[in-house]
């Protein structure tokens, strides 16, 4: 027997150490010891192998668009939307592209193997849809591309906004969104969510819509995405995205609403960086951090991903497509502090948003697709507080980036030099 490629000794997120066969671009075997030749031997002892980093909520018609054409001075979510407005004109179909595929190129380096990424509808020139449609092309032997049709600017609110929607659909882009809480009422954020969700139900496509992302307590799209989703047997094919709004909601209604979210089979995607730097903008102190309740959701049975939203773009001004640091803001803001959280937290930035995104292709089993990160840490947890160095990433049974793994050399005080490959994992008591 023999393997295009064997990843050797490495330490599986459970604990375990095994050899990880691939021929081709599927994964053959995950043995203890595999006693074969491979074209290539990655090895992996002392390394945590994982499976690849997978970002369920993106924008990536925006990225790395800081600057462009001023800086949100406010850090709101609506100075945000209204700069974006200024910059929409000034686009054209190769900026946003190459803009996009320079961050595919780093998110790549850093194991980031799967993106799902809201693209606007507003735009009647659709400019920003043919530009990642393009890319999603390009980037199809190494990265999963998922777009979703987003009427930024409301889908009733903005004029063409709801044939543009439907334009965009038309050309193949993947998913359904929007943005029920920036309609110009209640009412028509509520329709809104409606109207979408059938046209998702019709074509056979998921959704995935920008829901209360607000502190105000009162905007309750969430219990109408979740009516719906029942309502149109769109079950585990629904995601509602931010929820900020539940941050602040009465304890009493979330008590109701939670069931409600869970029963349909409705996901939710937090993203930890930019809900708390967003939110709360309107607050003195108290100030709200407008994360949603992700452990209560999770203790409910909802399935809970976490997102990057944002890398350098009119929202937010930091950010390097690493889902190590969405995870790691994510733990401390929810709270997650015991070992099994934080593992959990790991599962959410790999596993848990592949299935989200309905990736049942990923995984570390014999059959799956072989797409994998070799990580300088022991453990997912050590994962998460080193923000450890990716030493290896495989995309379809290929190696697409390798990094040597840090060694520092340390000289103190006249004593002999000693080498450090990681950071202490325990402080000394």
């Amino acid at each position: 027997m023999s393997f295009d490629l064997i990843v050797r000794g490495g330490t599986l997120p459970d604990g375990s150490v095994a050899d990880i066969g691939i021929s081709g671009e599927r994964i053959a075997a995950v043995e203890p010891r595999l006693e074969a030749a491979a074209g290539r031997v990655v090895d992996a002892q002392g390394a945590l192998v994982s499976p690849p980093f997978v970002d369920p909520h993106f924008h990536m018609d925006a990225t790395l668009s800081y600057g462009i054409p001023r800086i949100n001075r406010s850090g709101t979510l609506l100075e945000g939307i209204a700069l974006w407005g200024e910059l929409k004109p000034l686009l054209t179909r190769e900026a946003v592209r190459d803009r996009a595929l320079a961050y595919c190129d780093w998110a790549v380096s850093m194991g980031l193997l799967a993106i799902r990424t809201h693209v606007d509808t507003c735009d009647d020139r659709l400019l920003a849809v043919d530009a990642l449609l393009e890319v999603k092309k390009q980037v199809s032997p190494y990265l999963d591309l998922q777009l979703v049709a987003f009427p930024q600017d409301g889908y009733y609110r903005s004029a063409g906004a709801r044939e543009n929607t439907i334009r965009a659909l038309d050309k193949g882009v993947d998913i359904v969104g929007g943005i029920p809480h920036f309609e110009r009422t209640m009412d028509d954020g509520r329709r809104s969510v409606t109207e979408l969700c059938e046209i998702a139900a019709r074509r056979g496509l998921m959704v995935d819509m920008h829901c209360d992302e607000t502190d105000d307590p009162l905007s309750r799209h969430i219990e109408q995405l979740a009516f719906e989703a029942r309502r149109l047997g769109l079950q585990n094919r629904v995601a509602g995205s931010h929820l900020t709004s539940m941050h602040s909601m009465d304890n009493y209604y979330v008590s109701k609403l939670l069931p409600l979210i869970s029963e349909a089979g409705v996901s939710a995607i937090p993203n930890p960086l930019i809900n708390i730097v967003i939110q709360g903008r309107h607050d003195t102190y108290p100030k709200r951090r407008g994360m949603t309740r992700v452990p209560e959701m999770i203790r409910a049975g909802i399935r809970v991903g976490f997102g990057q939203d944002c890398v350098l773009d009119p929202w937010y001004p930091l950010g390097t497509a690493d889902m190590l640091d969405v995870a790691f803001m994510g733990l401390h803001v929810a709270q997650m502090t015991s070992p099994a959280e934080m593992a959990h937290c790991f599962d959410i930035v790999t596993s848990v948003n592949a299935a989200i995104m309905g990736l049942d292709h990923f995984g570390l089993t014999a059959g799956k697709v072989a797409s994998l990160v070799v990580l300088d840490a022991a453990d997912p947890v050590e994962a998460i507080r080193l923000r450890a160095d990716r030493l290896c990433v495989v995309a379809r049974g290929k190696v697409v980036a390798e990094r040597e793994r840090l060694v520092t050399r340390l000289s103190i005080d006249g004593r002999p030099p000693t080498v450090s490959r990681r950071r202490p994992r325990h402080l000394p008591s």
